[in-house]
Protein backbone atom coordinates (compact mmCIF):
# COMPACT_ATOMS: atom_id res chain seq x y z
CA UNK A 1 0.00 0.00 0.00
CA UNK A 2 2.79 2.30 0.55
CA UNK A 3 4.58 1.24 -2.78
CA UNK A 4 1.25 2.91 -4.47
CA UNK A 5 1.17 5.82 -2.47
CA UNK A 6 4.60 6.62 -3.52
CA UNK A 7 4.06 5.79 -7.03
CA UNK A 8 1.27 7.98 -7.31
CA UNK A 9 2.94 11.03 -5.93
CA UNK A 10 5.76 10.39 -8.41
CA UNK A 11 3.07 10.77 -11.46
CA UNK A 12 2.50 14.90 -10.23
CA UNK A 13 5.00 16.01 -12.78
CA UNK A 14 6.31 13.66 -15.39
CA UNK A 15 8.97 16.26 -16.30
CA UNK A 16 12.50 16.11 -15.02
CA UNK A 17 12.90 20.38 -15.93
CA UNK A 18 9.75 22.00 -15.27
CA UNK A 19 9.79 25.72 -16.55
CA UNK A 20 9.41 27.42 -13.06
CA UNK A 21 13.43 25.72 -12.77
CA UNK A 22 14.84 26.97 -15.77
CA UNK A 23 16.45 30.24 -16.69
CA UNK A 24 14.07 32.76 -17.66
CA UNK A 25 16.48 33.43 -21.15
CA UNK A 26 16.09 29.68 -21.75
CA UNK A 27 12.35 29.88 -21.02
CA UNK A 28 11.82 32.26 -23.83
CA UNK A 29 13.06 30.94 -27.09
CA UNK A 30 12.14 27.96 -28.58
CA UNK A 31 11.36 26.80 -32.46
CA UNK A 32 7.99 25.71 -34.35
CA UNK A 33 7.19 23.49 -37.29
CA UNK A 34 4.05 23.82 -39.18
CA UNK A 35 2.39 20.30 -40.27
CA UNK A 36 -0.17 19.36 -43.02
CA UNK A 37 -2.37 16.42 -42.93
CA UNK A 38 -0.15 13.99 -45.22
CA UNK A 39 0.27 11.26 -43.11
CA UNK A 40 0.30 8.58 -45.98
CA UNK A 41 2.45 5.43 -45.29
CA UNK A 42 3.55 6.15 -48.87
CA UNK A 43 3.69 10.06 -48.62
CA UNK A 44 4.26 12.09 -45.31
CA UNK A 45 4.49 9.58 -42.47
CA UNK A 46 8.18 8.78 -42.98
CA UNK A 47 9.41 12.48 -42.79
CA UNK A 48 7.17 13.41 -39.48
CA UNK A 49 7.94 10.63 -37.56
CA UNK A 50 11.74 11.38 -38.04
CA UNK A 51 10.50 15.00 -36.69
CA UNK A 52 8.28 13.97 -33.80
CA UNK A 53 11.41 11.59 -32.71
CA UNK A 54 13.98 14.66 -33.01
CA UNK A 55 11.30 16.60 -31.22
CA UNK A 56 11.04 13.96 -28.30
CA UNK A 57 14.74 14.46 -27.97
CA UNK A 58 15.10 18.15 -28.69
CA UNK A 59 12.37 18.72 -25.94
CA UNK A 60 14.82 16.40 -23.04
CA UNK A 61 16.68 19.08 -21.39
CA UNK A 62 14.30 22.12 -22.01
CA UNK A 63 11.13 22.77 -23.91
CA UNK A 64 12.54 23.94 -27.65
CA UNK A 65 10.20 22.27 -30.50
CA UNK A 66 6.64 22.86 -30.98
CA UNK A 67 4.37 21.64 -33.60
CA UNK A 68 1.37 23.20 -34.79
CA UNK A 69 -1.03 21.15 -36.97
CA UNK A 70 -3.77 22.25 -39.13
CA UNK A 71 -7.03 23.10 -37.81
CA UNK A 72 -8.85 19.87 -38.90
CA UNK A 73 -6.27 17.91 -37.70
CA UNK A 74 -8.38 16.22 -34.74
CA UNK A 75 -6.18 18.11 -31.94
CA UNK A 76 -7.47 21.16 -32.73
CA UNK A 77 -5.85 23.21 -30.24
CA UNK A 78 -2.21 23.39 -31.21
CA UNK A 79 -2.64 26.68 -33.00
CA UNK A 80 -4.45 28.29 -30.02
CA UNK A 81 -1.50 27.24 -27.73
CA UNK A 82 1.00 28.13 -29.99
CA UNK A 83 -0.45 31.64 -29.19
CA UNK A 84 -1.15 31.41 -25.92
CA UNK A 85 2.77 30.44 -25.16
CA UNK A 86 3.86 33.57 -26.78
CA UNK A 87 1.21 35.51 -25.10
CA UNK A 88 1.28 34.29 -21.67
CA UNK A 89 4.68 32.46 -21.42
CA UNK A 90 6.47 34.94 -23.18
CA UNK A 91 8.17 32.40 -25.36
CA UNK A 92 9.55 34.23 -28.84
CA UNK A 93 9.29 31.24 -31.81
CA UNK A 94 11.35 30.66 -34.77
CA UNK A 95 9.75 28.61 -37.99
CA UNK A 96 11.81 25.93 -39.13
CA UNK A 97 10.20 25.52 -42.76
CA UNK A 98 11.88 22.30 -43.25
CA UNK A 99 13.06 18.74 -41.93
CA UNK A 100 16.62 19.98 -43.01
CA UNK A 101 16.29 23.37 -41.16
CA UNK A 102 15.39 21.00 -37.96
CA UNK A 103 18.42 18.76 -38.07
CA UNK A 104 20.58 21.64 -38.74
CA UNK A 105 19.11 23.06 -35.38
CA UNK A 106 19.07 20.15 -33.10
CA UNK A 107 20.88 17.65 -34.49
CA UNK A 108 23.06 18.20 -31.03
CA UNK A 109 20.32 16.41 -29.70
CA UNK A 110 20.54 13.30 -31.45
CA UNK A 111 23.91 10.37 -31.05
CA UNK A 112 22.49 8.78 -34.53
CA UNK A 113 19.72 7.29 -36.55
CA UNK A 114 17.77 3.97 -36.69
CA UNK A 115 16.30 2.85 -39.90
CA UNK A 116 12.61 1.08 -39.85
CA UNK A 117 11.61 -1.18 -41.88
CA UNK A 118 8.63 0.35 -44.50
CA UNK A 119 7.36 -3.09 -45.43
CA UNK A 120 7.12 -4.55 -41.75
CA UNK A 121 4.59 -1.93 -39.69
CA UNK A 122 5.38 -2.98 -36.54
CA UNK A 123 9.17 -2.01 -37.21
CA UNK A 124 8.43 1.36 -37.05
CA UNK A 125 7.34 1.45 -33.42
CA UNK A 126 10.41 -1.05 -32.24
CA UNK A 127 12.55 1.99 -33.74
CA UNK A 128 10.57 4.89 -31.94
CA UNK A 129 11.57 2.53 -28.58
CA UNK A 130 14.99 2.40 -29.96
CA UNK A 131 15.42 6.18 -30.33
CA UNK A 132 14.39 6.49 -26.80
CA UNK A 133 16.55 4.87 -25.47
CA UNK A 134 19.84 5.65 -27.69
CA UNK A 135 19.15 9.06 -28.39
CA UNK A 136 18.29 8.76 -31.91
CA UNK A 137 15.56 9.90 -34.63
CA UNK A 138 14.13 7.34 -36.47
CA UNK A 139 13.82 7.01 -40.40
CA UNK A 140 13.28 4.91 -43.15
CA UNK A 141 15.73 4.33 -45.79
CA UNK A 142 15.82 7.48 -48.07
CA UNK A 143 16.11 10.05 -45.43
CA UNK A 144 19.32 8.21 -44.53
CA UNK A 145 21.72 10.50 -46.87
CA UNK A 146 19.40 13.55 -45.00
CA UNK A 147 20.32 12.42 -41.27
CA UNK A 148 23.91 11.44 -42.94
CA UNK A 149 24.60 15.22 -44.17
CA UNK A 150 24.12 16.88 -40.30
CA UNK A 151 26.57 14.45 -39.36
CA UNK A 152 24.18 12.02 -37.80
CA UNK A 153 25.48 7.80 -37.46
CA UNK A 154 23.85 4.65 -37.45
CA UNK A 155 22.98 3.27 -34.00
CA UNK A 156 20.99 0.19 -35.36
CA UNK A 157 18.97 -0.79 -39.13
CA UNK A 158 15.72 -2.98 -39.18
CA UNK A 159 15.56 -3.46 -42.21
CA UNK A 160 14.99 -7.12 -42.86
CA UNK A 161 14.91 -7.96 -39.20
CA UNK A 162 11.90 -8.96 -38.19
CA UNK A 163 10.72 -9.72 -42.46
CA UNK A 164 7.71 -12.27 -42.31
CA UNK A 165 7.38 -12.69 -38.88
CA UNK A 166 4.25 -11.82 -36.82
CA UNK A 167 3.68 -8.79 -34.58
CA UNK A 168 3.84 -11.37 -30.82
CA UNK A 169 6.94 -11.88 -32.25
CA UNK A 170 8.63 -9.08 -33.37
CA UNK A 171 7.17 -7.52 -29.93
CA UNK A 172 8.56 -10.22 -28.09
CA UNK A 173 12.02 -9.99 -29.51
CA UNK A 174 12.15 -6.29 -28.82
CA UNK A 175 10.64 -7.04 -25.36
CA UNK A 176 13.52 -9.13 -25.04
CA UNK A 177 15.98 -6.71 -26.10
CA UNK A 178 14.67 -3.21 -24.92
CA UNK A 179 12.37 -3.77 -22.11
CA UNK A 180 14.66 -4.09 -19.20
CA UNK A 181 16.21 -0.38 -20.12
CA UNK A 182 12.22 1.41 -20.24
CA UNK A 183 10.25 3.29 -18.28
CA UNK A 184 8.12 1.21 -16.07
CA UNK A 185 5.67 4.00 -14.63
CA UNK A 186 4.40 4.59 -18.72
CA UNK A 187 4.04 2.50 -21.52
CA UNK A 188 3.34 4.06 -25.65
CA UNK A 189 0.50 1.87 -27.29
CA UNK A 190 1.29 3.32 -30.38
CA UNK A 191 -2.12 2.42 -32.34
CA UNK A 192 -4.85 4.03 -34.13
CA UNK A 193 -4.68 4.34 -37.58
CA UNK A 194 -3.44 1.48 -39.64
CA UNK A 195 -2.74 0.71 -43.44
CA UNK A 196 -2.55 3.12 -45.79
CA UNK A 197 -2.65 6.25 -43.27
CA UNK A 198 -0.65 6.31 -39.64
CA UNK A 199 -0.69 9.17 -37.31
CA UNK A 200 2.35 8.56 -34.29
CA UNK A 201 2.02 12.24 -33.31
CA UNK A 202 2.40 10.80 -29.56
CA UNK A 203 5.71 10.03 -30.74
CA UNK A 204 7.76 12.44 -29.07
CA UNK A 205 6.43 12.04 -25.51
CA UNK A 206 7.51 8.28 -25.52
CA UNK A 207 10.88 9.12 -26.66
CA UNK A 208 11.45 11.83 -24.59
CA UNK A 209 10.25 9.74 -21.57
CA UNK A 210 11.99 6.25 -23.20
CA UNK A 211 8.66 4.42 -23.19
CA UNK A 212 8.55 1.06 -24.73
CA UNK A 213 6.27 1.38 -28.09
CA UNK A 214 3.96 -1.64 -29.27
CA UNK A 215 0.19 -1.87 -30.58
CA UNK A 216 -0.34 -5.35 -29.71
CA UNK A 217 -4.05 -6.76 -29.59
CA UNK A 218 -6.21 -6.31 -26.68
CA UNK A 219 -8.56 -8.98 -28.91
CA UNK A 220 -9.00 -13.05 -27.65
CA UNK A 221 -9.15 -13.52 -31.09
CA UNK A 222 -4.98 -12.79 -31.07
CA UNK A 223 -4.00 -14.79 -28.35
CA UNK A 224 -0.18 -14.76 -28.66
CA UNK A 225 -0.54 -10.84 -28.46
CA UNK A 226 -2.91 -10.87 -25.95
CA UNK A 227 -0.88 -13.23 -23.85
CA UNK A 228 2.57 -10.41 -24.65
CA UNK A 229 0.33 -7.52 -23.99
CA UNK A 230 -1.04 -9.25 -20.62
CA UNK A 231 2.69 -9.74 -19.40
CA UNK A 232 3.40 -6.25 -20.38
CA UNK A 233 0.83 -4.73 -18.64
CA UNK A 234 1.17 -6.67 -15.23
CA UNK A 235 5.11 -5.16 -15.24
CA UNK A 236 3.83 -1.66 -15.24
CA UNK A 237 4.16 -0.18 -11.58
CA UNK A 238 0.35 0.26 -9.65
CA UNK A 239 -1.24 3.33 -11.09
CA UNK A 240 0.99 3.96 -14.06
CA UNK A 241 0.31 5.04 -17.48
CA UNK A 242 -0.83 3.89 -20.99
CA UNK A 243 -0.17 6.29 -23.36
CA UNK A 244 -1.74 6.09 -26.53
CA UNK A 245 -4.21 4.41 -28.16
CA UNK A 246 -5.66 1.00 -29.39
CA UNK A 247 -4.87 -0.18 -32.81
CA UNK A 248 -8.08 0.34 -35.47
CA UNK A 249 -7.06 -2.90 -37.21
CA UNK A 250 -6.71 -5.24 -34.27
CA UNK A 251 -9.08 -4.71 -31.25
CA UNK A 252 -11.53 -2.35 -29.73
CA UNK A 253 -11.22 0.63 -27.75
CA UNK A 254 -13.81 -1.49 -25.28
CA UNK A 255 -11.48 -4.43 -25.23
CA UNK A 256 -8.18 -2.40 -24.70
CA UNK A 257 -9.98 -0.13 -21.60
CA UNK A 258 -10.84 -3.10 -20.03
CA UNK A 259 -7.65 -4.86 -20.13
CA UNK A 260 -5.68 -1.95 -19.03
CA UNK A 261 -8.23 -1.39 -15.97
CA UNK A 262 -8.23 -4.91 -14.64
CA UNK A 263 -4.42 -3.96 -13.97
CA UNK A 264 -5.39 -0.73 -12.08
CA UNK A 265 -3.73 1.32 -15.09
CA UNK A 266 -5.05 4.30 -16.32
CA UNK A 267 -5.38 5.61 -20.26
CA UNK A 268 -4.17 9.05 -21.85
CA UNK A 269 -4.94 9.16 -25.46
CA UNK A 270 -4.93 9.22 -28.26
CA UNK A 271 -2.10 8.35 -30.32
CA UNK A 272 -1.87 11.22 -32.15
CA UNK A 273 -2.24 13.74 -29.11
CA UNK A 274 0.82 15.98 -30.14
CA UNK A 275 3.31 18.24 -28.02
CA UNK A 276 3.37 16.78 -24.92
CA UNK A 277 7.22 16.54 -24.16
CA UNK A 278 6.82 20.64 -25.21
CA UNK A 279 3.60 21.08 -23.03
CA UNK A 280 4.81 18.77 -20.04
CA UNK A 281 7.62 21.44 -19.15
CA UNK A 282 5.27 24.51 -18.81
CA UNK A 283 3.69 25.46 -15.29
CA UNK A 284 0.31 27.78 -14.97
CA UNK A 285 1.07 30.78 -15.05
CA UNK A 286 1.94 33.05 -11.77
CA UNK A 287 -1.13 33.64 -10.09
CA UNK A 288 -3.51 31.67 -12.03
CA UNK A 289 -6.16 29.44 -9.99
CA UNK A 290 -8.69 27.74 -11.71
CA UNK A 291 -12.13 29.09 -10.98
CA UNK A 292 -14.93 27.05 -12.45
CA UNK A 293 -18.23 28.77 -13.51
CA UNK A 294 -20.55 26.98 -10.83
CA UNK A 295 -24.19 27.85 -10.94
CA UNK A 296 -25.36 26.93 -7.18
CA UNK A 297 -23.77 26.38 -4.27
CA UNK A 298 -22.76 22.77 -2.99
CA UNK A 299 -24.68 22.92 -0.23
CA UNK A 300 -27.90 24.53 -2.22
CA UNK A 301 -30.72 22.85 -2.37
CA UNK A 302 -33.03 23.83 -5.60
CA UNK A 303 -36.74 22.16 -6.27
CA UNK A 304 -37.80 20.88 -9.39
CA UNK A 305 -41.05 21.91 -10.74
CA UNK A 306 -42.93 19.61 -13.20
CA UNK A 307 -41.18 20.07 -16.24
CA UNK A 308 -38.28 18.37 -18.46
CA UNK A 309 -34.89 19.50 -17.59
CA UNK A 310 -31.93 19.20 -20.40
CA UNK A 311 -28.61 19.47 -19.41
CA UNK A 312 -26.05 19.04 -22.26
CA UNK A 313 -22.43 17.47 -21.57
CA UNK A 314 -19.61 17.47 -23.88
CA UNK A 315 -17.00 14.75 -22.83
CA UNK A 316 -13.98 13.14 -24.71
CA UNK A 317 -11.72 15.57 -23.47
CA UNK A 318 -11.93 19.67 -24.68
CA UNK A 319 -9.54 19.16 -27.00
CA UNK A 320 -10.58 17.07 -29.53
CA UNK A 321 -14.57 18.90 -28.80
CA UNK A 322 -15.96 22.13 -30.54
CA UNK A 323 -14.28 24.47 -27.65
CA UNK A 324 -12.95 26.49 -31.21
CA UNK A 325 -16.03 26.14 -33.17
CA UNK A 326 -18.52 28.93 -33.44
CA UNK A 327 -21.97 28.97 -31.22
CA UNK A 328 -19.88 28.18 -28.00
CA UNK A 329 -21.18 29.75 -25.37
CA UNK A 330 -25.16 29.69 -26.66
CA UNK A 331 -25.91 26.91 -24.69
CA UNK A 332 -25.00 25.86 -21.01
CA UNK A 333 -22.40 23.03 -21.86
CA UNK A 334 -20.43 20.52 -19.53
CA UNK A 335 -16.60 20.00 -20.76
CA UNK A 336 -15.04 16.67 -19.46
CA UNK A 337 -11.54 17.72 -18.74
CA UNK A 338 -8.69 15.67 -18.90
CA UNK A 339 -7.72 16.07 -15.42
CA UNK A 340 -4.15 14.29 -16.35
CA UNK A 341 -3.05 17.35 -18.32
CA UNK A 342 -2.58 18.90 -15.11
CA UNK A 343 0.38 17.01 -15.19
CA UNK A 344 1.27 17.27 -18.98
CA UNK A 345 -0.79 20.06 -20.30
CA UNK A 346 -1.41 22.66 -17.86
CA UNK A 347 -0.91 25.24 -20.63
CA UNK A 348 -4.16 23.28 -22.41
CA UNK A 349 -6.22 23.54 -18.77
CA UNK A 350 -5.75 27.15 -18.35
CA UNK A 351 -6.01 28.30 -21.65
CA UNK A 352 -9.63 26.13 -21.77
CA UNK A 353 -10.17 28.07 -18.72
CA UNK A 354 -9.50 31.34 -19.68
CA UNK A 355 -11.30 31.56 -22.58
CA UNK A 356 -14.30 29.86 -20.50
CA UNK A 357 -18.16 31.74 -21.32
CA UNK A 358 -20.51 31.68 -18.13
CA UNK A 359 -22.45 28.74 -20.01
CA UNK A 360 -19.12 26.70 -19.86
CA UNK A 361 -18.70 24.29 -16.92
CA UNK A 362 -15.86 21.74 -16.29
CA UNK A 363 -16.26 18.14 -14.73
CA UNK A 364 -14.01 15.45 -13.74
CA UNK A 365 -13.58 12.17 -15.47
CA UNK A 366 -13.21 10.00 -17.53
CA UNK A 367 -14.33 7.81 -14.43
CA UNK A 368 -11.12 8.49 -12.75
CA UNK A 369 -7.37 9.91 -12.99
CA UNK A 370 -7.13 8.67 -16.47
CA UNK A 371 -9.87 6.95 -18.54
CA UNK A 372 -10.62 3.47 -17.15
CA UNK A 373 -13.40 1.28 -16.37
CA UNK A 374 -14.27 0.97 -13.15
CA UNK A 375 -16.40 -2.45 -13.05
CA UNK A 376 -12.89 -3.78 -13.68
CA UNK A 377 -10.54 -2.28 -11.50
CA UNK A 378 -9.08 -3.99 -8.73
CA UNK A 379 -11.02 -2.94 -5.33
CA UNK A 380 -7.56 -3.10 -3.56
CA UNK A 381 -6.57 -0.45 -5.97
CA UNK A 382 -9.70 1.93 -6.23
CA UNK A 383 -9.21 4.17 -3.56
CA UNK A 384 -5.60 5.42 -4.23
CA UNK A 385 -6.64 5.95 -7.59
CA UNK A 386 -9.38 8.11 -6.57
CA UNK A 387 -7.66 9.83 -4.09
CA UNK A 388 -5.59 11.07 -7.03
CA UNK A 389 -8.58 11.99 -8.63
CA UNK A 390 -10.34 13.93 -5.78
CA UNK A 391 -7.05 16.25 -5.93
CA UNK A 392 -6.77 16.63 -9.34
CA UNK A 393 -10.57 17.66 -9.23
CA UNK A 394 -10.35 20.12 -5.88
CA UNK A 395 -6.98 21.70 -8.10
CA UNK A 396 -9.60 22.35 -10.94
CA UNK A 397 -12.18 23.50 -8.68
CA UNK A 398 -14.75 20.60 -10.26
CA UNK A 399 -17.90 19.56 -8.46
CA UNK A 400 -19.00 16.51 -10.92
CA UNK A 401 -17.25 13.61 -11.95
CA UNK A 402 -18.35 11.19 -14.83
CA UNK A 403 -18.07 8.00 -15.64
CA UNK A 404 -18.10 5.40 -18.32
CA UNK A 405 -18.15 1.83 -18.48
CA UNK A 406 -18.53 0.42 -21.50
CA UNK A 407 -16.85 -3.00 -20.92
CA UNK A 408 -20.19 -4.81 -21.73
CA UNK A 409 -20.90 -2.54 -24.92
CA UNK A 410 -20.21 -2.19 -28.23
CA UNK A 411 -19.48 1.67 -29.01
CA UNK A 412 -22.49 3.37 -28.22
CA UNK A 413 -24.68 0.14 -28.30
CA UNK A 414 -24.91 -1.95 -25.35
CA UNK A 415 -24.83 -1.94 -21.25
CA UNK A 416 -22.65 0.62 -20.32
CA UNK A 417 -24.04 0.38 -16.36
CA UNK A 418 -22.43 0.55 -13.34
CA UNK A 419 -22.45 -2.30 -10.68
CA UNK A 420 -23.68 -1.70 -7.20
CA UNK A 421 -20.31 -2.60 -5.93
CA UNK A 422 -19.24 -0.13 -8.26
CA UNK A 423 -21.17 2.66 -7.21
CA UNK A 424 -20.73 2.08 -3.71
CA UNK A 425 -17.32 2.87 -4.48
CA UNK A 426 -18.04 5.98 -5.94
CA UNK A 427 -20.39 7.35 -3.61
CA UNK A 428 -17.48 6.37 -1.10
CA UNK A 429 -14.33 8.03 -2.40
CA UNK A 430 -15.88 10.74 -3.39
CA UNK A 431 -17.89 12.75 -0.23
CA UNK A 432 -17.58 16.25 -2.36
CA UNK A 433 -18.81 16.47 -5.09
CA UNK A 434 -22.53 17.48 -5.47
CA UNK A 435 -23.40 14.61 -8.16
CA UNK A 436 -22.37 11.68 -10.29
CA UNK A 437 -23.02 11.15 -14.15
CA UNK A 438 -22.47 7.62 -15.90
CA UNK A 439 -22.29 6.32 -19.51
CA UNK A 440 -21.53 7.53 -23.00
CA UNK A 441 -24.37 6.06 -25.03
CA UNK A 442 -27.42 5.92 -23.61
CA UNK A 443 -27.08 3.78 -20.22
CA UNK A 444 -29.77 3.28 -17.23
CA UNK A 445 -28.05 2.97 -13.55
CA UNK A 446 -29.51 5.53 -11.26
CA UNK A 447 -28.83 6.62 -7.44
CA UNK A 448 -29.54 9.21 -5.27
CA UNK A 449 -27.55 9.37 -1.60
CA UNK A 450 -26.96 12.12 0.82
CA UNK A 451 -28.36 14.75 -1.58
CA UNK A 452 -26.11 13.54 -4.18
CA UNK A 453 -27.63 11.56 -7.29
CA UNK A 454 -26.09 9.50 -10.29
CA UNK A 455 -27.62 10.43 -13.03
CA UNK A 456 -27.35 8.27 -16.55
CA UNK A 457 -27.55 9.73 -20.21
CA UNK A 458 -30.41 8.78 -21.93
CA UNK A 459 -29.39 10.08 -25.07
CA UNK A 460 -26.41 10.23 -27.45
CA UNK A 461 -25.84 13.19 -30.17
CA UNK A 462 -24.00 11.14 -33.17
CA UNK A 463 -22.42 14.20 -35.30
CA UNK A 464 -24.26 12.53 -38.77
CA UNK A 465 -27.48 12.57 -37.33
CA UNK A 466 -29.17 14.93 -39.02
CA UNK A 467 -30.59 17.60 -36.50
CA UNK A 468 -34.44 17.22 -37.10
CA UNK A 469 -34.22 13.30 -36.81
CA UNK A 470 -32.22 14.00 -33.07
CA UNK A 471 -34.93 16.26 -32.29
CA UNK A 472 -38.12 13.88 -33.27
CA UNK A 473 -35.51 11.29 -31.04
CA UNK A 474 -35.69 14.15 -27.92
CA UNK A 475 -39.13 14.38 -28.42
CA UNK A 476 -40.04 10.52 -28.54
CA UNK A 477 -38.06 10.57 -24.76
CA UNK A 478 -39.87 12.99 -23.46
CA UNK A 479 -43.13 11.43 -24.45
CA UNK A 480 -42.29 8.31 -23.08
CA UNK A 481 -41.03 9.68 -19.66
CA UNK A 482 -44.25 11.58 -19.15
CA UNK A 483 -43.84 11.67 -15.26
CA UNK A 484 -42.57 15.07 -14.10
CA UNK A 485 -39.71 16.21 -13.86
CA UNK A 486 -38.13 14.13 -15.80
CA UNK A 487 -34.17 14.91 -15.96
CA UNK A 488 -32.96 14.26 -19.64
CA UNK A 489 -29.56 13.77 -20.04
CA UNK A 490 -27.89 14.49 -22.92
CA UNK A 491 -24.18 13.23 -24.31
CA UNK A 492 -22.97 15.86 -27.02
CA UNK A 493 -20.62 13.55 -29.31
CA UNK A 494 -17.34 15.25 -30.36
CA UNK A 495 -17.70 17.65 -33.00
CA UNK A 496 -20.91 18.05 -32.91
CA UNK A 497 -21.81 21.75 -33.32
CA UNK A 498 -23.14 23.67 -31.22
CA UNK A 499 -25.49 26.03 -33.42
CA UNK A 500 -27.11 23.44 -34.56
CA UNK A 501 -28.05 21.96 -31.59
CA UNK A 502 -29.64 25.41 -30.49
CA UNK A 503 -31.95 24.89 -33.41
CA UNK A 504 -32.68 21.42 -32.06
CA UNK A 505 -33.94 22.84 -28.71
CA UNK A 506 -36.35 24.90 -30.28
CA UNK A 507 -38.27 22.01 -31.81
CA UNK A 508 -38.45 20.07 -28.29
CA UNK A 509 -42.38 19.66 -26.90
CA UNK A 510 -42.57 21.77 -23.67
CA UNK A 511 -42.37 23.31 -20.86
CA UNK A 512 -38.34 22.42 -21.63
CA UNK A 513 -35.68 24.20 -19.80
CA UNK A 514 -32.07 23.42 -20.55
CA UNK A 515 -29.92 24.08 -17.38
CA UNK A 516 -26.58 23.50 -16.66
CA UNK A 517 -25.14 20.28 -15.31
CA UNK A 518 -25.02 21.41 -11.55
CA UNK A 519 -28.34 22.98 -11.42
CA UNK A 520 -29.23 19.47 -12.98
CA UNK A 521 -27.87 17.55 -10.55
CA UNK A 522 -29.44 19.51 -7.54
CA UNK A 523 -32.90 19.45 -9.22
CA UNK A 524 -32.67 16.01 -9.85
CA UNK A 525 -31.91 15.76 -6.05
CA UNK A 526 -35.15 17.19 -4.78
CA UNK A 527 -37.75 15.06 -6.70
CA UNK A 528 -36.61 11.54 -7.11
CA UNK A 529 -38.82 10.48 -10.06
CA UNK A 530 -36.53 7.98 -11.24
CA UNK A 531 -35.76 4.39 -10.80
CA UNK A 532 -32.92 3.20 -8.38
CA UNK A 533 -30.70 0.79 -10.37
CA UNK A 534 -27.36 -1.17 -11.10
CA UNK A 535 -26.26 -3.12 -13.72
CA UNK A 536 -28.25 -6.47 -13.49
CA UNK A 537 -25.75 -9.50 -14.00
CA UNK A 538 -28.98 -11.76 -15.33
CA UNK A 539 -29.78 -9.26 -17.83
CA UNK A 540 -28.35 -9.31 -21.97
CA UNK A 541 -25.51 -7.12 -22.33
CA UNK A 542 -26.71 -6.01 -25.22
CA UNK A 543 -30.22 -4.35 -25.28
CA UNK A 544 -31.78 -1.72 -27.79
CA UNK A 545 -34.23 0.74 -27.47
CA UNK A 546 -34.76 4.09 -25.48
CA UNK A 547 -34.40 4.33 -21.24
CA UNK A 548 -37.24 4.71 -19.78
CA UNK A 549 -36.52 6.52 -16.19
Amino acid sequence: MKKLTFILSLFVAGCSTPLAAMPASAAREAWMMNFDLDWNVAGGLSEKAMLVSLQGLANRASPQLYIVHPPKFQWEITGPLYEFYQRKHGVKFTELKTADEALAQFKSSAKGYVVWDRAVSASLNVAFTIAGLEDAVVVSEELIPLVEKHGLKPIDDLRGRYTGQTDDVIYQDAYDRYWARCAKDRILLMGGHVGTVRMPAMADWGVRMKMFFHDLSANPKHPKELALNRRLLSEIEPGGYVFGWHSYGKDTEEQYTTLLSTYGLRMEGLHNLPNLSFNCQFKFTPGFKFTNNHHVAKDARLTAEPKVYLAFVQSDSIGIGVWTKPGRGKLPFAWQVTMNWTEFSPAALEYFHESATPNDYFIGGLSGPGYMYPNHIPPERFPLLMERANKLMGLLDEHVMEIMDNSAADGNVGNADLTKETVDRYYQAFPNVIGFINGYGPARTRDLRDTRPMISYDYYIDPRRPRAEVAADLNELIALNAKRPYFLLVHVRESNDVNSLIEVTKQLEGPVEIVPVDVFLKLAASNKTYTTRYQDPEEPKHFSGYPKQ
